[in-house]
């Protein structure tokens, strides 16, 4: 496939109020292109059009959408192919946390955790798929994680999300390739955002023990700045990379968990004991 060139293509961004999202949508408005952008956070999705204009995107529109609600999205694709003729990339960037082990975890918390974790995905997908193989090289990147690759205590409805896109966006990438579209599976590992402090609670934490976890986890364990993020991504979607594994120890677990399948959390433990405490 050609390159993806970003300027005057129409593209479509998930969470795109906050963390990756944000700084994906002004890397690719620098780019000039048209965006389409979707957060549930109006007032932060507005601050972030808005930068996006001055910073060079054709246009930036605003949809606030909750994708907890199940929505099919077609509403969406319709009004996207009505105002740009139709969308060139899309980016299923969107993704929450839980709190808690999976015996700690309520089911309704689960289910919310995978309507937008990998249930929207799909479905932004299914609405966007059409117009995607009409235009010229049309693309797909779905934000997985590095807990798309490896699988921790604490986090078993998110790991459960996050491989689960993973196998999505590889399986669809075989379709498509073929019909000359593209998909990108990204795996940050360590990106400066707000998801774990702003992670859902299982249960009360009166105490605040698991929100201390949480900003200790911030600020031990997520290093890299968005921006830096968001330039990876870009470069892989303009090169179709078909995968794209984000910081160095989030490549050096993935090196792991090929080398020892069945045995990389034990390795993990003993080389970090004491590091995070």
């Amino acid at each position: 496939m050609e390159r993806f060139a970003f300027a005057g293509r129409t593209c479509v961004i998930t969470g795109a109020a906050s963390g990756i999202g944000a700084a994906l949508t002004l890397a690719v408005a620098a780019r000039k292109a048209r965006l389409v952008l979707v957060d549930k956070d109006a007032v932060g999705l507005g601050r972030v059009a808005a930068m996006a204009r001055e910073a060079g995107a054709v246009a930036a529109d605003e949809h606030v959408i909750d994708l907890a609600d199940g929505g099919d999205r077609l509403g969406l694709a319709a009004e996207v192919a009505s105002r740009h003729g139709g969308a060139d990339l899309l980016v299923n960037n969107a993704g929450v946390t839980l709190s808690g082990t999976f015996e700690e975890n309520s089911m309704a918390d689960v289910d919310w955790l995978l309507e937008i974790n990998l249930r929207a995905p799909i479905r932004l997908t299914k609405a966007f798929l059409p117009q995607l193989l009409r235009r010229p090289g049309g693309h797909v990147v779905a934000i997985s994680s590095l807990f798309g690759l490896l699988a921790p205590p604490g986090q078993v409805a998110y790991a459960a999300s996050k491989f689960g896109l993973r196998g999505f966006a590889e399986a669809l990438r075989h379709e498509l390739k073929p019909r000359g579209a593209g998909v990108t599976v990204v795996h940050p590992g360590g990106i400066r955002t707000n998801i774990a402090t702003s992670a859902r609670r299982s249960g009360p934490d009166p105490d605040g023990v698991q929100a201390a976890a949480a900003r200790r986890f911030t600020e031990t364990a997520l290093k890299m700045p968005p921006e830096e993020a968001a330039r990876q991504i870009v470069g892989a979607v303009r090169s179709r990379r078909p995968r794209l594994v984000i910081t160095r120890p989030a490549r050096a677990a993935d090196a792991l968990v090929r080398l020892l399948p069945a045995r990389y959390w034990d390795v993990t433990q003993r080389l970090t004991r004491g590091r995070l405490d």
